[in-house]
């Protein structure tokens, strides 16, 4: 590894914790929703909803380090470091990396095209992470990959490049801004202690301060917003503990609490939307609305929902590349994604390039191999909605927007002999209609079983490794 941190053997067992603690530690959507009312808004949300299949990208500092993204300068008890650097010096470090990331090898092209290829549609990138490093050209900020080694570079605004890249592939484009800053002495003043993740300052005792904070993270994210970076359909905003006091916070978040961290959302919405007109508000886990869509972060919802809600997911351990992760197969990412949409969500996968620019093998090979099915089914995943009986076993069922097919997509046990027959519960094909095999169009023999259920023979001849599949008939009443 070129980085000499890698080296120490301490800091990679801190590194490999945290990626094993990253796996695990989930949170889920917000207590309510609130449909927005915005015409505009609606339509994009609608849209959205047909996409399925993102693309989320951490790439900042932290890929430099080959470590999980920013939690290594959060001082909480979970998180575990090197040893032989104190606390402050441990940090210190962290902000150096500045004049070491230099990604001569920038290839946001080749990340959009393996997206595309595994059927993605959208994409959100990290323009600015909790540790305050943006990946952007902004005045705010000397923090910024166009002040530290990778300055005198043509593409130095990487965030601006990555837009384009997947603009010019006919993605939805999706802003990330974590609204804490670590790096900014208006939220985290140096001097205070940094126990947590929350400012470290008393805001009722310090407005002032508090409120150039606000006056910053508006100017940033009108940066993002003006027109300069393009045409934006998503504003993703991550850090939802930033956010207006509510009752019951301090006994839930005990002495993690600082109470009010109000940046005036109504005032940021309103900027970004007279400069992008229907733009999708994200604010995280904050319910209300400016939270058009809900973001259980790694994990389903047991049940089925009614509105708009994705689920970002990782492919490896970490969000951000590190050496030695582990992904998931492409099976597994096929069987997410089919339940996560016949729960009525989106999938938005988690990646992180390599510290030069570059897309990992690994990914580029599985993002492949998940597209060649989702191009042979895509009838049963995209522009889709939910149907009330929505799962039968390892069968997953979906429906086209006019209601008028069903799609069962059932999911395969990876390295078993494919079946010759499925079976399934819940939704019935007309009596004497078709089912059609998705993949080819063409129909098979099917019949009603005498317990209800339905039978389907599986077609002859097919590959053995297929992660699932999928047939579509006209339900019966239609």
């Amino acid at each position: 590894m070129k980085n000499k941190l890698l080296i120490l053997g301490s800091v990679f067992i801190w590194c490999f914790s945290s990626i094993i603690y990253a796996q695990t530690y989930t949170h889920g959507r917000s207590e309510t929703y609130i449909l927005p009312k915005d015409p505009a808004v609606l339509e994009k949300l609608d849209q959205w909803q047909d996409q399925k299949f993102g693309m989320l990208i951490h790439y900042g500092l932290y890929a430099q380090l080959g470590i999980v993204e920013s939690w290594s300068i959060c001082s909480e008890d979970w998180i575990t470091r090197d040893t032989i650097l104190t606390y402050d010096q441990d940090k210190r470090k962290y902000w150096g990396t500045i004049d070491e990331f230099n990604p001569t090898k920038l290839d946001p092209e080749s990340w959009a095209e393996s997206g595309k290829k595994a059927g993605m549609k959208y994409v959100v990138f990290t323009t600015k992470h909790h540790d305050g490093f943006n990946m952007f050209d902004t005045k705010y900020s000397d923090f910024s990959i166009t002040k530290g080694a990778f300055k005198n570079h043509p593409r130095k605004n990487i965030a601006k490049e990555v837009f384009n890249a997947f603009r010019n592939e006919g993605y939805m484009i999706g802003a990330y801004y974590s609204k804490p800053d670590w790096h900014s002495q208006n939220y985290w003043w140096d001097k205070y202690a940094t126990p947590n993740r929350n400012n470290n300052y008393n805001i009722k005792t310090n407005p002032d301060r508090w409120n150039k904070f606000k006056q910053y993270t508006y100017n940033q994210i009108e940066e993002l917003m003006n027109g300069d970076y393009g045409s934006m359909d998503i504003l993703w905003l991550d850090g939802g503990w930033v956010r207006p006091a509510r009752p019951g916070d301090a006994e839930k978040y005990g002495e993690a609490y600082m109470g009010e961290q109000d940046i005036d959302m109504p005032r940021i919405a309103a900027m970004a939307r007279s400069h992008q007109p229907g733009l999708l508000v994200v604010d995280r886990t904050v319910p209300g609305e400016y939270e058009n869509y809900q973001t259980p972060e790694r994990g389903i919802p047991d049940t089925q929902l009614s509105n708009p809600w994705e689920s970002c997911i990782t492919l490896g351990y970490a969000w951000s590349w590190t050496p030695r992760d582990k992904y998931k197969s492409p099976s597994q990412v096929i069987h997410i994604l089919v339940e996560i949409v016949a729960k009525g969500g989106n999938l938005l996968l988690g990646i992180g390039p390599h510290p030069d620019g570059t897309l990992p093998e690994d990914i580029k090979e599985r993002l492949e191999k998940i597209g060649t099915w989702t191009s042979k089914n895509k009838k049963a995943i995209y522009g889709t909605r939910i149907t009330p009986n929505y799962n039968s076993d390892k069968t997953w069922f979906t429906q086209s927007k006019d209601a008028e097919t069903i799609y069962a997509i059932t999911c395969l046990e990876e390295g078993q002999p494919l079946p010759k027959k499925i079976v399934w519960k819940g939704n019935n094909p007309i009596k004497g209609s078709k089912v059609i095999f998705v993949e080819t169009g063409k129909a098979v023999n099917w019949k009603q079983l005498s317990d209800g259920s339905i039978e389907v023979v599986v077609p002859n001849g097919l590959p053995q490794d297929q992660p699932a599949l999928s047939f579509s008939f006209k339900p019966e009443g239609k």
